[in-house]
């Protein structure tokens, strides 16, 4: 490695280990400032709130890392210009692309790192996360019901809060839907509660004030029954709640909880069964087709012939609507599966592509240094941070779009990348044409 290489390079630690640090801290706090109000006087012990939010960091690591070398890179090279040492190094005959190629392979050297990481570390980080969540839940009941949503506490019911009062536990604006019977469809409100184990621990106490109880039948949809009431409990077993640390066989069921290889698999899987559909799809319409002409030989076809008679007819009619809703079944179970598919597929992409981008960001990172030569560090981290969110912006438009099945996953997932590589290359020519061999 040259002299030169090395003080490239030794340009960029600083400033990398300083946005990296501030972008860890700022993306913690901004963490802790969503949840404070939920951990805060519910019981909850500082060592369990250090634990979530250390492992809560693991997806800032992977965030802040791409970031952090865009800083770098910005300010790095915006040094370069403002101390004239890239005029130096321009009469020198020293181009940009070549005082970027250390940077170049640091910066794939740190994709290589942050793909490892984001495919070892970062699933079982969100995995131990969320668990943590979950028995954070169990254990302080109030934790999990958040204010103007409705939550999923209890199996079986949906508990809506508009307001819940940390000092004096009060819960106001109530309402609750029990979905349990299989008789009756319950809706309940009240004006103000609390909620809270009983003194054994087995159960779950639910206490409404002021409110009413209205309860619909399933069957016929006209039974209907209002109640009102000065004080009602609702009481569930409590079993399955409680501080314990979950197992490790919980079943993952978030993307971000998988490797690139396990997306890839259940990916596979979900594309398989479509193509089963698709196979099984063709059955209902050659058994139609063939039940028009002739009887087959499993006798589910009805001849043409047949259709004279009223009661052949009806016959016919009955057999066709089975086949349209064998169809129809297929149909909702190919839409179904490819929605999983681009679910899935979208998140493999995405581990590879949020990985690279700490090679494309080198691209870009060094002509916006040098067009932010008169700036300084706040020109410099204010283009970063611009280019950072117009990346993250097209990252969250990819996933929208291989969401709603308007274009195949691979191809959404890296039109960010290819967008700020068309831009990189672009600004790098244009100031090799424009600075590097001109006079300033």
């Amino acid at each position: 490695m040259k002299i030169i290489d090395r003080y490239i390079l030794k340009s960029h630690v600083g400033p990398f280990f300083f946005a990296f640090i501030t972008l860890l801290f700022v993306f913690i706090l901004q963490f802790f400032t969503t949840f404070a109000d939920r951990f805060i006087g519910k019981g909850i012990g500082f060592a369990t709130i250090a634990e979530l939010i250390f492992l809560q960091s693991a997806w800032m690591v992977g965030l802040a890392a791409p970031m952090a070398v865009l800083v770098a890179v910005v300010m790095a090279f915006g040094s370069f210009t403002t101390t004239s040492e890239m005029t130096v190094f321009r009469a020198s005959g020293i181009s940009l692309f070549r005082l970027m190629l250390p940077v170049l392979f640091v910066g794939l050297l740190f994709s290589l790192l942050v793909e490892r990481f984001n495919n070892i570390v970062l699933p079982q980080a969100n995995y131990h996360a969320k668990s943590m969540m979950f028995d954070i839940v169990r254990s302080k009941p109030a934790f999990g019901l958040k204010e103007n949503s409705f939550s999923k506490l209890v199996d079986g019911y949906s508990i809506f809060v508009r307001t819940y009062n940390n000092r004096s536990k009060e819960l106001l604006g109530i309402v609750i839907y029990d979905s349990t019977s299989p008789e009756y469809s319950t809706m309940a409100t009240a004006e103000k509660g609390s909620i809270d184990f009983a003194d054994d621990g087995q159960y779950l106490v639910l206490t409404l004030y002021n409110g009413e109880i209205h309860q619909v039948s399933r069957l016929d949809k006209k039974s209907y029954r209002n109640m009102s009431f000065g004080k009602h409990r609702f009481v569930f077993d409590s079993s399955g709640l409680g501080f314990a640390r979950s197992s490790s066989n919980r079943v993952r069921t978030d993307n971000t909880e998988f490797s690139a290889p396990e997306l890839l698999m259940i990916g596979n899987e979900f594309e398989n069964k479509m193509h089963v559909s698709e196979k099984l799809i063709q059955l209902p319409l050659e058994n139609i087709k063939h039940g028009m002409t002739q009887r087959p030989a499993s006798g589910v076809g009805v001849p043409m012939r047949l259709l004279r008679s009223s009661t052949n007819a009806t016959e016919v009619a009955g057999y066709v609507d089975q086949q349209l809703a064998l169809l129809d079944g297929e149909l909702t179970s190919i839409e179904l599966n490819k929605s999983m598919y681009n679910r899935y597929m979208a998140a493999y992409h995405k581990k590879y592509s949020l990985s690279l981008a700490c090679f494309i960001f080198v691209l870009v990172g060094a002509p916006l240094g040098v067009l932010a030569r008169r700036g300084g560090f706040g020109v410099g981290a204010s283009m970063s941070l611009l280019f950072f969110i117009f990346y993250w912006m097209l990252m969250i438009s990819g996933e929208k779009i291989a969401a709603r099945g308007l274009l195949d996953p691979m191809l959404s997932m890296w039109i960010a990348n290819i967008v700020m590589v068309c831009i990189g290359i672009g600004l790098i020519v244009s100031l090799t044409r424009s600075v590097f061999n001109t006079s300033r």
